[in-house]
Parts: C-alpha cells; sequence; structure tokens
C-alpha cells in the first residue's frame, strides 16, 4: 500500500474575494499565514495574528527580475507596528504576509532565526530582488528549538506558494545536463527535457518542466550576447552578474540549473533575442514543440 503523501492546507477568505485578506493553516502545523494587499492594510492591521511575533515578507513587482518580484523579509515583536513604519517608508511593495504561530510560542529570538533562514532560503532560490540592506547572522537557539524552527520553516514553505508567493520556492530540479537519465521506458513528466538548438553556431540548450516551473538546466549553452534592448537584456544582465550565466566563453554558458517565470522568457535568454517559447523548445525524443507537448492528450478528451 502505498502512502499518502497529500497535505491540506485550509485556506479561507476574510472577507470572501480573492483579492483580499487571506489565511492559511496546514493541518497539525501551529503556523498560520495572513496575507492581503497593501489597500487593505489597515483591515489587516486590526487583525489580531497582525500583533503576534513572527516573520512577514512584503512583495512588489520588479519586472526585470528573474522571477519578477521583489521582496523585503523582517521580524517583529508586533508585526503591526513594522508594518505601520514599512506603509510610510517603502513604497516597492503592493501584498504583505505574515507568518505567525497559532499557539503564540513564537519568540523574539525565534523569529530572529526565522528572518536569517528566511533570507538565506530567499538568496539560494534567486525567484526575487532581496531590497534587505542587511544579513542578519543565526543567532544561537537550543538545539529543540532549532528543530522545530526548520519544521515551522519546511510547513511555510509548502503554504506559502498554495498562496502564490514563490520567493522562497528551491528548484525541483538538481540535475545537470551531464547527469540527466532519461528512462524511455517508463516515462515521467520530471523526465521530459526540451531542446533549443541553434544550427547556426551548434549552440544547444536543454530544460525541464517540474512541478510547474520551467528549468533551463546547468551546462545549456546560450547566445554569447543579448540583442536588442529591454527587460530580456537587464534580466541577461543580472544573470551574468550573479554568476548563473558564464559569459567568458562563447558559446556562453549556464553554471547552474536556471528557473524562469515561462518557457519563452528562457528562450529569450538561450536565443538572444525575443522568442516564443512554445514553438522555440522542442521536446528531445518526440520532437513535439513545447505546446504540442503540453496540448498531447486533449485530442482523447475532445472525443469523450
Amino acid at each position: 500500500m502505498v502512502a499518502n503523501s497529500g497535505k491540506s492546507v485550509r485556506l479561507f477568505l476574510v472577507d470572501g474575494t480573492p483579492g483580499g485578506l487571506v489565511t492559511a493553516e496546514i493541518m497539525n502545523w501551529t503556523g498560520h499565514l495572513l496575507a492581503g494587499p497593501r489597500s487593505d492594510l489597515p483591515a489587516l492591521l486590526r487583525r489580531e495574528e497582525a500583533r503576534r511575533t513572527g516573520v512577514y515578507l512584503l512583495l512588489g513587482d520588479a519586472p526585470d527580475s528573474v522571477g519578477g518580484l521583489q521582496v523585503y523579509i523582517g521580524e517583529g515583536d508586533d508585526i503591526s507596528t513594522r508594518l505601520t513604519s514599512h506603509a510610510r517608508e517603502k513604497d516597492f511593495w503592493e501584498r504583505a504576509v505574515l507568518l505567525t504561530s497559532k499557539d503564540a510560542n513564537l519568540t523574539k529570538a525565534h523569529a530572529r532565526y526565522l528572518e536569517s533562514r528566511f533570507l538565506q532560503i530567499a538568496r539560494t532560490a534567486q525567484r526575487s530582488e532581496l531590497q534587505n540592506g542587511t544579513a542578519p547572522p543565526l543567532i544561537a537557539l537550543p538545539e529543540g528549538d532549532i528543530s522545530d524552527m526548520e519544521y515551522f520553516i519546511s510547513q511555510a514553505l509548502i503554504a506559502l506558494p498554495v498562496l502564490g508567493v514563490n520567493v522562497l520556492r528551491g528548484p525541483a530540479v538538481t540535475t545537470a545536463i551531464a547527469e540527466a537519465v532519461i528512462d524511455t521506458s517508463s516515462p515521467k513528466e520530471a523526465e521530459v527535457r526540451f531542446v533549443l538548438a541553434n544550427r547556426n553556431d551548434n549552440r544547444i540548450a536543454y530544460a525541464t518542466e517540474v512541478d510547474g516551473e520551467f528549468t533551463v538546466l546547468a551546462g545549456s549553452q546560450v547566445r554569447q550576447k543579448q540583442n536588442g534592448n529591454g527587460s530580456y537584456v537587464t534580466l541577461r544582465e543580472r544573470l551574468e552578474r550573479d554568476g548563473t550565466i558564464d559569459a567568458s566563453t562563447d558559446p556562453a554558458v549556464f553554471t547552474k540549473n536556471q528557473v524562469f517565470a515561462s518557457p519563452s522568457a528562457a528562450a529569450a535568454i538561450v536565443a538572444g533575442r525575443s522568442a516564443n517559447g512554445r514553438t522555440a523548445w522542442t521536446e528531445e525524443i518526440s520532437g513535439l514543440s513545447y505546446g504540442a507537448w503540453q496540448n498531447r492528450d486533449l485530442e482523447d478528451f475532445s472525443h469523450e
């Protein structure tokens, strides 16, 4: 009998609208999430959860970053006082997410530990532009408290994407091109690879889609220079600055796996120009375009 690894995440729309305040909880987890737009900040601040000790994320758009978001991560004994201050001092954010505990057992030390760990995770994930000016070190906690906080983090990382917050989400794929193995006798979605090749200079890049995310694999070759102007040029510059792309060679190379907001964004960086990812990427074995591969099973439903 196969064990059920599913999770039950309970969402509650506070005012009955999808764009307003929303809470999230996981069964048998003491953590509690409260999220809302900046326009609903007065209502959020009146909530009892906002006066608890915990950590918070402030999110805003950043079109030129890989994930299209910028984030500030903080902590407080009374989160509401911190949010009130940020409302006056920080203009970039449009959404706030509060992480607290239903049993009110989080202490200031716990919150500082969580803040430091979430900042570490955000830097590793590289899905957003961090607005924090400092990187507080991990504080010393008793061994049991560290275990509790790491479990808190593991559950928060499950609940946050359910709310559409992916800035702390780690890459689902860790296999580079040289290590990728595809078992064609038992195909699985996680094993499917997509190819974008350029016949003119023999460049080739590989990508895969896991858990709904499009990821270019380490070792993929990309055009040495990005043509044109606009957001993709800025994004390419960011990827070179943080070492994701090594442009010291021709062709340039991805040094690690990189999640993109869409197949088209990935194709644009690989090709060095604007590109339609649904047609540019092809499935490695069948030769189907990415778009055709996505729709491969729809024919069966049309006859039902």
